[in-house]
């Protein structure tokens, strides 16, 4: 915030830039304080890994990762959920609160570094999409016609 006026409210962005702001449209909308009631961000990374997986090993691994991350808070604690089974993998979401707001985006980039060469060393897989495609020979699909 850069400063309120009668008229309008300037604010100062992330990217440097200033924002002037009518104070008529601020009192007419919901303004979102990602620093209270207490200053912290929640974040969330889904991550995928290969069917066959020691589902119990990824979540170790995710759980320790967010515990020793100086960005992350331990109160509340971090979790790890097992969301669903993917089309091409397990879907794993790892949840857990960025201390201050303005380091989550911070905390996002450490963790996934982390999470990715955890996995690896582990030699569990992240595996991308694909699809399997059988083809057959255009004499097996129709009968011909005789006209």
């Amino acid at each position: 915030m850069v400063d309120i006026g009668l008229r309008s409210t300037r604010i100062l962005t992330r990217d440097e830039i200033l924002i002037c702001i009518p104070n008529s449209v601020i009192t007419n909308v919901k303004i979102v304080n990602e620093s209270a009631p207490a200053p912290r961000f929640r974040i969330r990374i889904k991550i995928g890994v290969a069917y066959g997986t020691d589902i119990e090993a990824v979540e170790e691994i995710l759980m320790a990762l967010a515990r020793e991350n100086e960005l992350a808070a331990n109160n509340p604690e971090p979790r790890v959920r097992f969301r669903a089974f993917g089309d091409s993998s397990l879907d794993f979401e790892l949840l857990c609160w960025a201390r201050r707001p303005e380091e989550k985006g911070r905390l996002i980039h450490s963790l996934n570094k982390e999470i990715y060469n955890a996995l690896n060393k582990a030699s569990i897989i992240i595996p991308f999409p694909q699809r399997d495609v059988h083809l057959i020979p255009p004499s097996e699909t129709a009968p011909e016609n005789n006209n």
